[in-house]
């Protein structure tokens, strides 16, 4: 199972896209976030509208309308892009809120699974979206490889 599902990835992609755009002051529509990104716009919408509503993108209508950081790349991490997505982010079930473990008190695990999420977390609440904003995308693979991102 992937800690990121697709759709995160996908709202991921979209918010590094606006993240890039961010010191122009240009709005991106949907469509045009879609094509850039090969994200489908029925989901682009959706995932556009939970950032919204997140308070983490801006939307102006008109002909020169379209999404916008609504802050500074540098003040949005990955952990609350993932969050607003899919939830939070969590390597076993029992560090998940109320879930009580038959084993909880005595797991030779615990101690290292609850080291493993702090260094996931940390990892996410540090890297934010200007972390990637001048990153250049990979490269062009060859045509016998297949991507499979």
């Amino acid at each position: 199972m992937d800690l990121i599902r697709r759709n995160t990835d996908y709202a991921l992609r979209l918010a590094a896209n606006l993240a890039m755009e961010y010191n122009s002051q240009s709005a991106l529509s949907a469509t045009v976030l879609s094509k850039k990104n090969n994200v489908p716009y029925p989901l682009t919408c959706k995932l556009l509208q939970k950032f919204q509503q997140a308070g983490i993108v801006k939307s102006t209508m008109g002909s020169k309308g379209g999404f916008q950081l609504a802050r500074d790349p540098k003040e949005i991490s990955f952990q609350a892009l993932i969050e607003t997505i899919q939830g939070p982010i969590s390597v076993n079930r029992c560090l998940l809120g109320p879930y009580s473990c038959p084993m909880k008190g005595h797991c030779p695990l615990h101690p290292k699974l609850v080291g493993l999420q702090k260094e996931i977390e940390h990892h996410l609440a540090e890297t934010t979206l200007a972390d990637v904003a001048g990153a250049k995308p990979a490269q062009m693979r060859t045509s016998g490889e297949q991507n499979h991102d």
